[in-house]
């Protein structure tokens, strides 16, 4: 068990990185096909092909799920996911060909790199091709190469923020885990000891952080561009779930963000979690919960540790480097 969400069997996940222009694109693969569940807490969120994750809906699985950068433009590289999983015969049956069921969602990535490189369908398929069912790269890769958080008093003073995984598994086989690409208007939190670890610091070559909560309690307001936030995460399970009950779980494992997040699912921010339970395994949901917001919560944590600093962006490592 290598700790990562790649850890729930039927699960593959693979990056496509441009370090260059700062931005890139994760596709997780559940060729097998998974039930599927969405929560949306945010007010700026950017998706594709949701409808299919509805109890109402027809189609029962999805085949993929695609998370990238490149605000709106990015939803383009689900184009690839989609070609790489019909080559392969993946998707729903409908005579002719089978169509792959890969619902999307993106991150506002445009100002810190090169904004007019965004993840398209090239970059999708490559993420197919170096997908994985073994450790994957966390950090600022992927979806989270261009992520920042703590965007109160705007880009300038921000820090970097990135993509991490983590994964739980029960005496009773049930596993349970989270892949995070942490991009937040507000300040990150180490829910076991309440310090911020990545935010908004108290200038454009500032080393101490000013807590935004605390801020925006005396009535500061978002200074600059700040409308350039979102938190994506995707839940995998073993447990076997319907469209209802995955769409619970993924309401439950919100709790993650709201543990490690301060402020969290703003106006600003388009926070969404995805469930894809490949349905090995029977489970209580209730217990599935608690188990799923400790996996988000600890890969949120991850993916600040792990970012590292480009883009005139300090990470974590940066301002413990430069304060010691």
């Amino acid at each position: 068990m290598s700790g990562q969400i790649t850890d729930i069997e039927g699960i593959r996940v693979g990056h496509c990185t441009d370090r260059q222009a700062i931005t890139g694109c994760t596709v997780l693969l559940c060729e097998e096909g998974a039930v599927g569940g969405v929560d949306i807490r945010g007010s700026a969120s950017g998706t594709r092909e949701l409808d299919p994750l509805s109890p109402l809906h027809l189609v029962e699985r999805i085949h993929g799920l695609l998370l990238a950068g490149g605000s709106a433009f990015g939803l383009d590289a689900a184009g690839g996911v989609m070609e790489y999983l019909e080559e392969r015969g993946v998707g729903f049956d409908v005579g002719v060909t089978r169509v792959p069921i890969v619902p999307a969602a993106i991150l506002f990535d445009l100002r810190v790199g090169d904004f007019r490189v965004r993840p398209d369908r090239t970059m999708g398929y490559r993420a197919c091709q170096a997908a994985t069912s073994e450790v994957i790269e966390e950090g600022s890769v992927g979806a989270g190469t261009g992520a920042t958080v703590g965007k109160l008093m705007g880009i300038e003073c921000a820090m970097k923020g990135g993509l991490g995984t983590s994964s739980l598994t029960l005496p009773s086989g049930i596993a349970v885990g989270a892949l995070v690409v942490v991009n937040a208007f507000g300040d990150v939190i180490d829910p076991k000891t309440g310090q911020i670890l990545a935010g908004s610091r108290d200038g454009p070559n500032g080393l101490n952080l000013i807590d935004t909560a605390a801020q925006m309690r005396t009535g500061v307001r978002p200074r600059g561009y700040s409308r350039e936030s979102t938190t994506l995460v995707a839940v995998a399970t073993n447990a076997r779930l319907s469209k209802v009950e995955a769409t619970k779980l993924a309401q439950q494992a919100q709790l993650g963000l709201a543990r490690t997040i301060r402020p969290v699912h703003t106006t600003l921010d388009g926070d969404a979690i995805f469930v894809l339970a490949t349905g090995r395994v029977a489970a209580d949901l209730n217990g599935l919960g608690v188990v799923a917001a400790d996996a988000v919560a600890h890969a949120v944590v991850r993916a600040i540790k792990l970012a590292t600093g480009f883009g005139g962006v300090p990470s974590f490592a940066d301002l413990n480097s430069m304060k010691s």
